[in-house]
């Protein structure tokens, strides 16, 4: 008997595997040329397509497989192997599962997990850190929750004067609904249910929605979730001279929002794209985005490279190429967030999933994070000074993201998917927004 599960309750068996409470192999039957683009961690390969006769001891032959052991069967949208499972089990094989959506489901795979803050003076508000990861891609995204009572969440404009702080130069973002919290999102993929959620249970109120810049290797839901919920959607100024097409409301330079009493403060780091910016959280956590990861630094070619629109300045020399933002990343990462102090939790915008589904030190499920202190004594190419920073970045430029240049267009709101198959389409695959870790490795990887 053939069982089918869904992609989350692979994940589950995937972690009990992992902690020895479990023992599977899982059999991917795609085509060999997008198994090796990107694939479940430990999978084998064997290409089955329906209808076509199956040749029990050539499988058997490839994978070393016997009808003792217990079989998980993979595809891109679970059809191929459902019916690949079928014929195992017509041959003997009495332990076979297959993953419902194959690997379209794997890739809306979420995990949920509290960031570990620094301790905060005794009459701080209370302020929770949720990183939202979607494991098969390694897209990070957040949810800031404050301890405010119900009222409102305020964005304070740039500029304005700190004995004036609570006054009439606030502007209110959000009614809380009668929650006991107040919360914003940030760097919300399409499937913003998972920051509702989130949000719901710590009892909190989603006040307003922010994207660190415009993405290029995932579709942000950021606009969508906004306009769900009725709270503003907030983008990095300099993304107005990105010609993003969709309404947004600009968060500049040093402006912040209030989130349940607790401060989100925006800090420009453009480098990544120049619309990049930084979040920091109560002057505890700072979100990176794509600028700094734990163990590297983001890749700065892809809005110069990509057609159309403003991006058609990827051709242009001095500071519009990769080497100009490598330039204003640098400036960025010294003279903005590593000038935060050492205890400061740095949380990045991704981690790295690799072709073969590996994500070296990362733990899908636990919190994926550094230090100020710690991302300045460990990461090699922070050591650097500028020119040497600048020709490591750009010398070898990493495999850039599947349909990037269409992701960066929806993001901008200049183009849509049709519809959500064409949208799970173009996501397909790991993220690929840092920069090459080593300058004189092969390209591989948010």
């Amino acid at each position: 008997m053939v069982e089918t599960i869904s992609a989350d309750e692979f994940r589950d068996r995937i972690d009990a595997r992992r902690r020895g409470d479990r023992s599977f192999t899982v059999v991917d039957t795609r085509p060999e040329e997008s198994f090796e683009g990107w694939r479940v961690a430990d999978a084998v390969h064997y290409f089955y397509k329906p209808f076509h006769e199956f040749d029990l001891a050539d499988f058997e032959r490839e994978t070393g497989l016997s009808p003792g052991d217990s079989v998980v069967t993979l595809c891109a949208k679970g059809k191929a192997s459902e019916d690949f499972a079928a014929e195992l089990a017509a041959a003997g094989y009495e332990d076979v599962t297959v993953v419902a959506d194959g690997m379209r489901g794997w890739s809306a795979v979420y995990d949920r997990t509290e960031v570990p803050l620094p301790d905060a003076p005794d009459d701080a508000p209370p302020l929770d850190l949720v990183q939202v990861q979607r494991r098969a891609k390694g897209c990070l995204g957040y949810l800031a929750v404050g301890g405010r009572e119900p009222g409102e969440a305020d964005h304070v404009p740039a500029g304005t004067p700190a004995d004036d702080a609570d006054g009439a130069d606030r502007v209110a973002v959000a009614d809380p609904d009668g929650a006991d919290r107040i919360a914003v999102a940030i760097d919300v993929s399409r499937h913003g249910d998972e920051w509702v959620t989130a949000a719901a249970e710590r009892d909190a109120s989603i006040a307003a929605v922010v994207d660190t810049h415009v993405h290029a290797d995932h579709l942000s839901g950021g606009r969508a979730l906004a306009d769900d919920l009725g709270v503003p959607y907030y983008l990095p100024a300099a993304a107005a001279d990105r010609d993003v097409a969709h309404a947004f409301e600009p968060i500049g330079r040093n402006e912040t929002l209030d989130v349940g009493g607790v401060d989100l403060k925006a800090l420009a780091t453009p480098g990544h794209t120049d619309d990049g910016a930084s979040y920091l959280i109560g002057g505890a956590a700072v979100l990176t985005g794509d600028t700094l990861f734990t163990e590297g630094v983001g890749r700065t070619e892809l809005q110069f490279s990509a057609s159309g629109g403003d991006e058609s300045t990827a051709a242009g020399d001095g500071d519009e190429g990769a080497a100009g933002a490598a330039r204003r990343l640098y400036d960025s990462l010294h003279g903005t967030l590593l000038a935060q102090p050492d205890d400061v939790v740095v949380c990045p915008g991704h981690f790295a999933v690799a072709n073969d589904g590996t994500t070296g030190g990362v733990e899908p499920g636990e919190p994926v994070f550094t230090t100020v202190g710690d991302a300045r004594r460990g990461i090699e190419v922070l050591d650097l000074d500028r020119p040497a920073f600048v020709d490591r970045i750009t010398r070898t430029l990493p495999e850039k993201p599947p349909n990037y240049e269409s992701v960066i267009a929806a993001n901008r709101g200049v183009e849509s998917p049709p519809d959500v198959t064409a949208a799970i389409e173009l996501e397909l695959g790991p993220n690929r927004c840092a920069a090459e870790p080593d300058a004189g490795s092969a390209a591989d990887d948010d």
